[in-house]
C-alpha cells in the first residue's frame, strides 16, 4: 500500500509539473502575441508629455484622447473606411462566393482541361501579384474580352474599350471571376473541403430533381461552414490590409491601408496648428484606428475560425 500511494503521489507531481510547464509556455506565447496590441493601446492614450517622459513606461500619468482625435481627422477616417468597404470588402465577399463555385466545380465535376485549370490555380498561388500588375493595369485601362471590343473599335473607328481604372470594378471584376487577391488559395481550400463531402448528399438532391446550381446553393454551400469561415476571415483580412493594388489602381478615394501608409503626408498645416502632439504617438493612434474594425470582426469570428482551422487542416 505505501508503494501504491508513493506511486500515485509521484504521478500527481509529474502531472502537476507538466500542466505548469504547459501553462507557462501558453502564457509566454500569449504575451508575445498580445504585447504589440498592449503597447499600441497604452501609447495611443498617452499625452505628449508622457510620451517624452522617460519615467513613463506602461501606466500614463494622464489619459488623453487627443491622439485619437487628430488621427481620426488626419486619416479622414469615415471616408477611408467607406472606401475600404466599397472597394475591398465587397471584393472580399465576391471572392468568398465565386471561389466556392470554382472550388466545387473542380472538386466534383470531370471535364476536359480540368488538370490544366488546377495547374493554373497552383501557379496563381505561387506567382506574386507585382509580377502581373503591369499587364493587369493595361487590361483595366482598356477593358476587353477576347479582343472583341478592340476589333469593334477598329471597325467603327471609335474606342469602345472602357477604362475602369480608379474605380471599384478593378477590385470587383477579378473577385467575381475568382482571380482576385489570394483567390487561388481560396479555391484550393474549397476544393479540398468539397472533396471530403459525402456524395450521397448531392445524389439525394439530384433524385429530388435539384440541378447542379440548386444542389450547390441548398446543400453543398450550407454544409461548407468550416471552409467558408476560413475563406471569409482570410479574404476580409487580406483585402482590408491590401495596400499595393489600391495604391496602383486608385488615384483618390483611398482605403484605410493606403491612407495609413501615406499618413505623414496627411498631416497638413491646419492640423499641426490646431493640435499639439507627438508624431510617434500619433502614428500609433492611427495604426490602432486602422486595425480596430478588424479586431472587432475577429472577436466575433474567432471561435468559428479556430474550429474551421482544425476541420480544414490548414497550418502555417
Amino acid at each position: 500500500m505505501p508503494k501504491i500511494n508513493k506511486y500515485k503521489a509521484k504521478r500527481k507531481s509529474v502531472s502537476f509539473l507538466a500542466s505548469l510547464a504547459r501553462y507557462l509556455i501558453l502564457i509566454a506565447f500569449a504575451y508575445i502575441l498580445f504585447y504589440p496590441f498592449l503597447f499600441m493601446g497604452i501609447n495611443t492614450f498617452k499625452t505628449s508629455a508622457d510620451w517624452l517622459d522617460p519615467t513613463v513606461q506602461w501606466v500614463p500619468k494622464h489619459l488623453s484622447f487627443n491622439n485619437i482625435k487628430v488621427a481620426f481627422i488626419a486619416l479622414d477616417y469615415v471616408k477611408s473606411v467607406v472606401s475600404t468597404f466599397k472597394n475591398e470588402i465587397v471584393a472580399a465577399l465576391l471572392s468568398f462566393f465565386s471561389c466556392a463555385v470554382a472550388g466545387y466545380g473542380l472538386a466534383r465535376f470531370d471535364f476536359r482541361g480540368k488538370k490544366l485549370l488546377i495547374g493554373v490555380m497552383i501557379l496563381f498561388i505561387l506567382i506574386p501579384d507585382p509580377m502581373i500588375m503591369v499587364a493587369s493595369y493595361s487590361n483595366f485601362g482598356h477593358l476587353d474580352f477576347l479582343g472583341i471590343l478592340g476589333l469593334l473599335s477598329k471597325v467603327f473607328g471609335t474606342e469602345l474599350r472602357p477604362d475602369v481604372v480608379d474605380g471599384p470594378l478593378v477590385f470587383w471584376l477579378p473577385a467575381l471571376f475568382s482571380v482576385g487577391l489570394k483567390n487561388g488559395l481560396f479555391i484550393y481550400i474549397y476544393m479540398q473541403f468539397f472533396k471530403g463531402l459525402p456524395k450521397e448528399l448531392e445524389e439525394a438532391a439530384w433524385m429530388d430533381g435539384a440541378g447542379p446550381w440548386k444542389t450547390f446553393l441548398r446543400i453543398v454551400l450550407p454544409s461548407s461552414g468550416a471552409a467558408a469561415i476560413t475563406v471569409l476571415v482570410f479574404s476580409v483580412v487580406w483585402y482590408w490590409n491590401d495596400y499595393y493594388q489600391a495604391q496602383i489602381y486608385l488615384s483618390g478615394d483611398w482605403p484605410v491601408s493606403v491612407v495609413l501608409a501615406n499618413f505623414k503626408s496627411m498631416l497638413d498645416q491646419n492640423i499641426t496648428r490646431r493640435f499639439t502632439f507627438s508624431l510617434g504617438s500619433l502614428i500609433i493612434a492611427a495604426s490602432f484606428l486602422s486595425i480596430l474594425p478588424l479586431l472587432t470582426y475577429f472577436l466575433f469570428m474567432q471561435r468559428k475560425f479556430v474550429q474551421s482551422i482544425s476541420t480544414c487542416g490548414i497550418v502555417g
